[in-house]
């Protein structure tokens, strides 16, 4: 980078948040890098010499610091002559660190919860005296250390936001990132511009920029493949690695036959008109063997996330490609517990679901610290169709996930078509412009029903519909009851095997939003 950005430094300490955080800075055309939880006031300086570091902000995590082994910050980090803001563990780290009292709560706030704001000063300054605010967190601060100050409370929390009396650090309990904290982006603004006093000189588009030189630096404008499935993120990253790496990129669409009705035609279409070396591996009966018999979940996306690799391969052998890129995005990473203090969630096939021994030289993710939403905008600025910006999510191992229990052809064409139903009467209601994701699950369990006057027993399907932002927290859709009729009835009556449908009304969390 050439210009000095005005930069937030994001302390990581493993919570599912840490880069949302990051996100929300970025959104307001400031910088933000994350660093290590420990990081030094001798690293900091260090760091200075690339950014105009103004802030630090310490994530959540999922620890508990009343824990001897929990993740701490450096013993000397309260001595950096910056502000710094402690959010939820960053909070009780904060209040540990200079003498408060944190004790495991009595009473544990998961999800919307109301907060008294008793001094509306510093980050909290512009706050109402109720406020709706998103609280996730085991451990409670009981007792302010000395010299700080409480701002707020709730009926669990005695001190839910704290400030030191003469220097900037804060801590708040909620979690100011995620969008059901009502004005949680005006607190975050309020410590970046009031308390930083950073400027807005960092753009998307140079992050665009910074992608491609990193894709030529780390393949040395070698022969690389791309794992290209159709989706909004692969299509980025093919995008971006066709201006880095020109005809030096083969992108390969693996036909696994796990995919949506029609989609495999379509995405062949698309990708042919492009200025790039595009193959189709058709080995759909390849993955269908090698998933047979396995039922738990994180066994299947292991076998996909390996199968996908072997593939690659051998496409690799015959290219002489050296190098692969993938489109992975943040949330699969997070969700895949790749964190040294980050719970694992669930594997993604091509984060670790990938096989130990892997034959290329580097996999790289451009895209590794995006959310779904950012990679929406950059698609924008590439100019891609509006076919691709607009396509729903869709995880790698396709239906695989959306089948519960042991994959079979049958269940694989109950799932598609009951996909297929639900994908029409959504769009047709002109119900999709606001959702996140929509699809029908075929789940492992069987009701009885009624058709044509005699007994039947077939499957149950869930439907699931949600809106989100960026996919790291997300809310079931109130889709209309004459809309879910409609889907219900289709499905019933044109998939013979189906005897019941169901509508999950779970947010995120506590659920996934796919079902495996």
């Amino acid at each position: 980078m050439t210009t000095k950005y005005d930069t937030i430094l994001v302390l990581d300490f493993g919570g599912q948040y840490c880069h949302l955080i990051g996100r929300r800075i970025r959104e307001n055309s400031i910088y933000s890098e994350i660093v290590p939880h420990d990081i030094s006031p001798e690293e900091i300086t260090a760091l200075k010499e690339k950014f105009n570091v103004k802030g630090l902000i310490l994530s959540g995590g999922p620890s508990s610091v009343c824990e001897p082994n929990a993740p701490k910050i450096h013993p000397r980090l309260l001595e950096v002559d910056l502000p710094i803001l402690g959010l939820c563990y960053g909070h009780q780290l904060l209040a540990q660190a200079a003498g408060g009292i944190v004790e495991p709560a009595t009473s544990k706030e998961y999800g919307i919860t109301q907060v008294t704001v008793d001094k509306p000063i510093g980050v909290l300054e512009g706050l109402n005296y109720k406020e709706q605010v998103w609280m996730s967190h085991g451990d409670t601060v009981m007792v302010s250390p000395p010299d700080f100050e409480s701002l707020a409370h709730t009926d669990s929390s005695p001190v839910a936001a704290f400030r030191h009396k003469t220097k900037p650090i804060y801590g708040i309990q909620w979690h100011p990132e995620v969008i059901h904290t009502e004005k949680g982006m005006f607190i975050l603004q309020n410590f970046i511009f009031k308390i930083c006093k950073a400027q807005a000189n960092w753009q998307m588009e140079d992050l665009i920029e910074k992608m491609i030189k990193e894709i030529q630096t780390e393949t040395e404008n070698g022969n690389t493949i791309i794992g290209l499935s159709g989706g909004i993120d692969s299509s980025v990253a093919t995008a971006i690695a066709a201006q880095a790496l020109g005809d030096k990129l083969t992108a390969v669409f693996v036909d696994h036959g796990l995919m949506r009705e029609g989609e495999p035609e379509a995405i062949s279409e698309t990708f042919q008109k492009f200025p790039i070396n595009f193959i189709v591996a058709n080995v759909q009966e390849r993955f269908m063997n090698k998933l047979k018999g396995i039922i738990d979940p994180e066994k299947k996306r292991k076998v996909i996330g390996e199968e996908f690799i072997r593939v690659f391969e051998e496409i690799a052998n015959k290219s002489g490609a050296e190098y692969l890129i993938q489109g992975t995005i943040y949330p699969d990473r997070i969700e895949s517990g790749f964190k040294k203090n980050s719970d694992k969630i669930k594997s993604h096939h091509n984060v670790a679901g990938l096989p130990e021994k892997i034959k290329f030289k580097k996999i790289l993710e451009p895209l590794r610290d995006l959310y779904k939403d950012e990679v929406r905008k950059v698609a924008i600025m590439l100019d891609l169709p509006k076919e691709i910006v607009n396509r729903q999510p869709f995880p790698g191992p396709g239906l695989a996930v959306r089948v519960i229990g042991e994959l079979t052809d049958e269940k694989v064409r109950i799932a598609k078509k009951a996909d297929k139903i639900v994908r029409e009467e959504i769009e047709n209601n002109d119900f999709a412009v606001n959702l996140w994701q929509y699809f029908a699950v075929v789940t492992d369990t069987k009701a009885t029903g009624v058709k044509g006057d005699a007994r039947a027993y077939g499957y149950v399907v869930a439907v699931r519909a949600m809106e989100s932002r960026e996919a790291m927290t997300a809310s079931f859709a109130k889709i209309p009851y004459n809309v879910l009729e409609k889907i219900s009835t289709r499905i019933a009556n044109e998939i013979p095997q189906v005897t019941r449908v169901v509508y999950d009304v779970t947010h995120k969390p506590p659920a996934t939003i796919e079902w495996e």
